[in-house]
């Protein structure tokens, strides 16, 4: 079914799992807080659900009581990590036994650069899985043209939900969309963007080495943002931010993003660099260029990154 993206395809779901008697949703801890807000507006409340390196971790899941969840396996966000064949076929196996369902948020499916691609969980159980992509990270966020693959079980009630809330997207975008595909320019569009987001990918990387030496980095084979372990000398978490703010960076913590927070004093940064040109990445405001963190500054001003498009 077309929606206006991956947004809507929530809210849809929310109604309709709330009108079958569902009253929670079961969200990765950490992931986007934007999952609880959507399933908020239909009525229902959310549970954090914690990961490890894997994926969701089973015992937790299994205790929580929920019945739905919302998951972003091929490239979790914000952690990056891919989540493991076990994994994936354990969250199946729940979803059948608790009679419930999975939201497979595919928020950046299109984007791979150091690893092959990782299929959908929707294709290893669609009566379970409901799927959710769209073009904001691949075309515009402001096109608002996504799709959802649903279950035959829901589809009627997930219709009649879109049907009553808007009527439909505009006929004009899905033809001149498809036409896109067709002609074969989406193809070349997401080629451009691998290329384009590969290239501030390395100048990210690039400038956390020189200016911020001994950060760690992780989620960098796929999706739009990094993960960055500031070590713990370059100042407390809330003074790094504060200085960053003063320097005109805008910075988000992986503490904003679930309820885990660490114990050894470094900084955990969710970056975003899709939006940035390689040269604004490692613009210097603050005068110096000097390498150890001093002068250097990585522009992040902005920047803004989540699954929900």
């Amino acid at each position: 079914m077309v929606c206006s993206g991956v947004a809507q395809a929530s809210t849809l779901l929310g109604f309709v799992l709330r009108a079958r008697g569902l009253r929670t949703v079961g969200v990765e801890d950490p992931g986007s807080p934007e999952h609880g807000r959507l399933f908020a507006s239909t009525g229902m409340e959310t549970v954090w659900l914690p990961l490890d390196g894997e994926g969701l971790r089973p015992e937790p899941l299994a205790a929580s009581g929920v019945r739905a969840v919302v998951v972003t396996p091929s490239h979790q966000f914000p952690s990056g990590i891919g989540w493991s064949a076990g994994r994936r076929a354990a969250l199946l196996d729940w979803a059948r036994a608790v009679d419930g369902y999975v939201l497979e948020d595919d928020y950046d499916g299109d984007f791979r650069y150091d690893r092959a691609p990782v299929g959908a969980l929707q294709g290893l159980d669609p009566e379970r899985v409901v799927y959710a992509g769209s073009v904001s990270k691949s075309l515009a966020p402001g096109l608002r043209l996504g799709w959802t693959l649903v279950p035959e079980e829901l589809l009627g009630e997930v219709v009649e939900r879109k049907r009553t809330m808007d009527l439909g997207n505009p006929v004009l975008d899905q033809a001149v969309l498809a036409e896109f595909v067709t002609r074969g320019g989406y193809d070349r569009q997401l080629r451009r963007c691998q290329r384009a987001y590969r290239e501030r990918r390395d100048a990210l990387l690039a400038a956390l080495a020189e200016h911020l030496p001994g950060t760690g980095v992780s989620g960098i084979a796929a999706g739009l943002h990094v993960i960055a372990r500031i070590p713990a000398r370059f100042g407390p978490p809330e003074r790094f931010l504060e200085r960053a703010a003063g320097a005109g960076v805008a910075l988000r913590s992986l503490e904003e993003y679930g309820t885990a927070r660490p114990a050894d004093g470094d900084v955990r940064l969710v970056i975003g660099y899709a939006h940035l040109a390689p040269s604004a990445i490692t613009e210097d405001r603050a005068g110096g260029g000097g390498g150890g963190g001093r002068g250097g500054v990585i522009r992040s001003r902005g920047a803004r990154t989540g699954p929900v498009g």
